[in-house]
């Protein structure tokens, strides 16, 4: 189960879009559809692609890495902060834990930051304002100034 928080933002909020996913791994294609049939009508500039292909890897670790002994909800937002766009994941994990690996080219996993990092212009960890922890990534230039 999914849950869309937000559809319709409002004019004086920078937010474009919010999402709310089980911590489940149907949540990764789910939330790859969603941002791609709501982030369309902004018409950004930057590839699409590129942003999907970061937020699944961003969803995938939030799922995996996210604990707590409650019920909880990965949660997806999507802004325009002027002429970029920024995107964050929360899950309820230990932002000490989010780290960029360089695994060997037999490792299976750990690559997905990495992806990140040679994407966007810019990402960050800390603390989610929702308590947790916050990953996000920047695409610079995603609209005329």
């Amino acid at each position: 189960m999914f849950f869309l928080i937000d559809r319709y933002p409002c004019e004086e909020s920078p937010r474009l879009g919010i999402l709310a996913l089980n911590p489940t791994p149907e949540s990764v294609p789910r939330a790859r559809r969603w941002f791609r049939r709501f982030i369309a009508p902004y018409e950004p500039r930057c590839s699409i692609d590129d942003c999907v292909l970061m937020l699944s890897e961003l969803v995938t670790n939030a799922i995996l890495y996210g604990s707590t002994e409650y019920a909880w909800l990965v949660r997806v937002e999507w802004f325009r902060d002027g002429t970029s766009l920024r995107v964050e994941v929360h899950n309820p994990g230990l932002p000490a834990n989010v780290r960029l690996r360089r695994p060997d080219a037999g490792d299976a996993h750990g690559r997905g930051l990495l992806l990140v990092d040679a994407i966007a212009a810019s990402w960050h960890s800390g603390p989610s304002r929702f308590g947790g922890t916050a990953v996000s990534f920047v695409m610079a230039e995603a609209w005329p100034p």
